[in-house]
This record gives structure tokens, sequence and C-alpha cells, in this order.
């Protein structure tokens, strides 16, 4: 995603690109076409809401012109206040316009060593090859740093027995968009013990326990106490049921994957249980008794970089400003903010082309205080971040009221993101 976010901006500039892409030639465990910017976890681009951290990245990356978020637009399907696409649909768009740029070379090759005396951008995401990761581990000098990710699975909508699930967002916000399925107590009880017992497909003695929190396996949160889904991802605040307006002891989500709605995936339910294990268990969930997996959930291994180490803010490698990191390998988690790194670099790499310094977005920017997050935090200890109001520099006089605060916070961002924009005409 980063890359394409990349290659597009550096092209439009009128420079020539190169942009290698691996696959299919040489594929990855979780990957399944050979489109770019394919969605290989959530569907979901996440909030569009302007008052939160994700809804006001967005719109910067917006005022930057990203690509993503224009083939997003045209790739959406109903999901409340968030915004999420058929995968497909978007790939394919994303492709389309990438490969149909007169000015980008797409090269389906796997790349094992990087040119250190050409403009570069590294944004190999977190599933880098291994022999390329090696090279890169050479250059940068650095112990391999790496964390787990795992993929929920999707099941197709005519399997399910609509008349155990109802349609509801959380406390009401946006549409009723998301499929639940209620559980009672016992329902529950049974279906967390079946949990806790699955067979897992484990990794090796020493990468156990090294879990991203955003994406824990769901028998990973089970595992920590009997309660711990239900104040998770089977929370049943401000899910009452239309029906009888009851609250469930807990409830499984369920969200629209594609534009016709044939495919749901269960929300917060990355696993790395075995498949047949998947089928057992998760077919305990009220109207999932019949589901029909489309896509089961599977573990797989995401790599990034010491960036407070390796980077400058502007993505630039301190040991050679001519090569350029972006997206989950530099350290930001999630699919909007690995785009949004990717256009930085785009903007960087077009700047250094035409003998002008690189620059980034002020740190009143949620752009900005990403990059700088990942180019400054403790080096020892460092681990991926999302898009938070909590990287933003505090508001003088200080808003007590939290809403408040977070539509000062969206201002005063976007108000440095336009100035960003203009700096850049220049």
């Amino acid at each position: 995603m980063a890359g394409c976010e990349a290659a597009y901006y550096i092209a439009n500039q009128g420079i020539e690109v190169k942009l290698w892409e691996m696959r299919p030639t040489n594929n990855t465990p979780v990957h399944r076409t050979p489109y770019l910017a394919e969605l290989v976890c959530s569907n979901s681009l996440k909030s569009e809401q302007n008052n939160t951290a994700q809804g006001l990245l967005k719109a910067e990356m917006r005022i930057l012109g990203s690509l993503l978020l224009q083939c997003a637009e045209q790739a959406r399907v109903p999901a409340g206040s968030a915004l999420a696409v058929d995968r497909d649909l978007f790939a394919q768009r994303v492709t389309s316009i990438i490969e149909n740029h007169k000015r980008i070379e797409v090269i389906r090759q796997e790349v094992v060593t990087v040119p250190e005396d050409q403009l570069v951008v590294i944004a190999t995401g977190p599933l880098t090859s291994g022999r390329l990761w090696q090279y890169l581990q050479e250059i940068t000098g650095e112990e391999n740093l790496y964390f787990y990710d795992a993929v929920a699975p999707s099941v197709t909508a005519e399997s399910l027995d609509m008349s155990k699930i109802y349609r509801a967002s959380r406390y009401g916000k946006g549409s009723d968009d998301y499929l639940n399925c209620p559980l009672t107590k016992e329902e529950y009880e049974e279906f967390y013990e079946a949990l806790v017992a699955a067979d897992v497909a484990e990794g090796h003695s020493v990468d156990q326990g090294l879990f991203f929190n955003a994406c824990m396996p769901v028998e990973v949160i089970a595992r920590r106490g009997i309660d711990t889904l239900r104040y998770g991802p089977m929370r049943p605040v401000g899910l009452n049921n239309p029906n009888d307006n009851s609250r469930p002891y807990a409830v499984v989500q369920l969200r629209q994957e594609d534009r016709e709605g044939r495919i749901y995936g269960l929300v917060g339910f990355q696993t790395r249980i075995k498949w047949g294990e998947q089928d057992r268990i998760f077919r305990m969930i009220p109207g999932l008794e019949k589901a029909e997996f489309v896509r089961y959930g599977v573990m797989h291994r995401n790599s990034y970089i010491n960036s407070p180490q390796l980077l400058h803010p502007t993505l630039q490698l301190r040991s050679n400003p001519q090569v350029l990191f972006a997206g989950q390998i530099t350290g930001v988690e999630g699919y909007m903010e690995s785009a949004a790194t990717g256009i930085i670099a785009g903007i960087n790499i077009s700047r250094i082309w035409r003998g002008k310094d690189p620059a980034i977005p002020g740190e009143y920017t949620m752009i900005g205080s990403l990059l700088r997050f990942i180019s400054t935090a403790n080096r020892v200890n460092f681990q991926p971040i999302n898009a938070s109001f909590g990287l933003l520099p505090e508001l003088v006089p200080s808003v007590k009221d939290r809403q408040k605060r977070y539509q000062h916070y969206v201002e005063r961002a976007l108000q440095q993101a336009q100035e960003y924009s203009e700096l850049l005409r220049l």
C-alpha cells in the first residue's frame, strides 16, 4: 500500500518510476491474488468520523492526494461510521491505475538487493521476503525485529442463520451495518471453554508471546481470563437486541467484506487456531452453526526495522539518505498509517530529485506525529504504533472536555496539513 502511494505521487510529479513487486512469482503465506495493495487482514480502513484519530489521518491524506482513499471510495461497502471496502475491487482498482500510469513500470520480480547509489523507496510491508530481509539486516547492522499478526476468518452470508442474528451498530452510530450474534451466559461459557482448549498452530518456542496488541489472537485474549473477551471483541455494551431491547451476555460481530454483501468477517477474531478446530469452535456461535468459511484465520510473521535507530523523520536511512523506507516495515501499524508514510516517501523522493530539501508535515498533524514517533521512540524497546490523539502535542491552554479537545486537535492539524500541502507547490 505504501509503495503504491509513493510510486503514484512520484510519477505524478513527472518522474519515471520502476515499481518492483515479487508476487505472483513469489507469494507470501497470506496473499492470494496478484493485485497490488491486497488487503490481507481486515477489509476495514477504520473510522471516518472527524473527531477520531483515524478520521483525522484520512483527512490529511486526502489533502495530500491519496491514491488509496480515491480507490476506497469506489470499492466502499457498508460499515457504519467506518470505511470498509470490497477487497478485490479495491485492489483491482489500485492495480489498474498503477499499471496503466505512463510513468510507472511494474516489474514482477523479487528484489534481493537494493541499489545504494539511486533514489529508492523500500516499502515491502510486514511480509518482506526472507532474502531481502537478510540483505536489509546486512546494510543496517541491526538484529531482526518482528512481531506476529493474525487474520480473522470470513464466512458466506447465505450460510448464516439470520433468525438468531440481528443488525446493529454499537450505540447506534451510523447505520445498522454489522451483523450481531448474541450469546447467553451458558453459550458464552461453552464457547470460551472450547476456545481456550483449542488446538493451535504454535510458533517456535522463542516466538511465543510476541503479538502486537491490536491484532492479538482471540484465543490468546481468552486465556487471560474468562471475561476478557466480554470486555474485548465480544463486548455487548451498546449492542442491545432491537427485537426486545435486551442486552446479550456477549456478542460476536460480523462485518461485510464485499460490495454485494456475500462475505462477512468475524470482527476481532484474528486467530492461529488450526482450520479444523475453527470449523468446530466458531460454529458454536449462534447463527454460525452451518457457516461456510471462505477464509480461515491464519498466522503470519510481520517484520519491521528499528526506525528510531535507522531513520530520519523524513523516512531517509541515516546511513544513506538516498534510501527511504515506508509502510509497515517502518513500525507504523495499520493500512492507512502505512499508506500515509508512502505518500511522504513519495513527496521526499520527488523533492530530493529536484534538488530540494525533504520536508514532512508539522508536529500538530497526525502524519507528522507518526513520523516523529517512529524516528525518535525508545530504540531499545521500539514497538509498532497506530494513529492516536495521544501522539499529538497537548493543547495550550488545555481543554478538559474530551470531545472539544479532539475537535481542537483536528482543526489545528488540518490547518497545518493544508500549510504543508501549499508548501509543496512552491
